[in-house]
């Protein structure tokens, strides 16, 4: 059974952070490895799901050209928009993946910290749309706690298991501690450009 929306509420009614994403040295640090893992330093358009309060999104609008975020309560919608609100190309919309998922194509899309909250079948579908929106070029980067979630059912191992499967492309990165697991997936086998300059 996915996570209900009343979880998220009771989460966001107790506090503006409720993960502790701007004040937690292990979330910081975590952001910054989750953005040295992309292969590309820039991507046109993002898709992030379950962006929550807004600290990773507003980290990835500066690697992006379009940023499209979305999360399934609506304080945590109105915070992201305020954290983003000086970012022009990103925006902020209530929807709950898989039945909201955007139209369009996707060069990059985030699956951070979100998959243990749908059930078996939410989070293979979530797989099959972003196989079908996923550009030519487009990766996939996706990040997971690994512990006991209190009323989920399953952890990030078997979560990224899933993704593993389901997603049949190129794993460019997989970086694991203790705590998580972060990967990257692409349909494109090379890994970084190396002829590529910084702007």
């Amino acid at each position: 059974m996915s996570v209900s929306p009343e979880y998220f509420q009771k989460m966001f009614d107790a506090s503006d952070d409720p993960w502790s994403f701007r004040t937690r040295w292990y979330e910081k640090r975590k952001r910054e490895l989750t953005l040295a893992s992309l292969p590309r330093q820039r991507y046109q358009r993002v898709f992030e799901p379950g962006c929550a309060n807004g600290e990773l999104s507003a980290m990835l609008a500066e690697r992006s050209d379009s940023l499209l975020c979305q999360d399934i309560n609506e304080k945590a919608v109105q915070l992201a928009q305020h954290r983003l609100s000086n970012v022009p190309h990103a925006r902020v919309d209530l929807g709950r993946v898989p039945h909201d998922w955007p139209e369009g194509t996707f060069d990059l899309i985030v699956l951070s910290e979100v998959g243990y909250f749908l059930d078996s079948s939410e989070w293979n579908r979530v797989i099959e749309n972003t196989l079908l929106s996923l550009s030519p070029e487009g990766g996939v980067l996706a990040c997971h706690w690994l512990h006991p979630i209190e009323g989920c059912s399953r952890d990030g191992r078997a979560v990224h298991e899933a993704l593993s499967d389901g997603l049949r492309l190129h794993r460019l990165v997989r970086h694991e501690e203790t705590d998580f697991l972060l990967e990257y997936w692409s349909r494109n086998p090379a890994s970084i450009d190396l002829a590529q300059t910084c702007d």
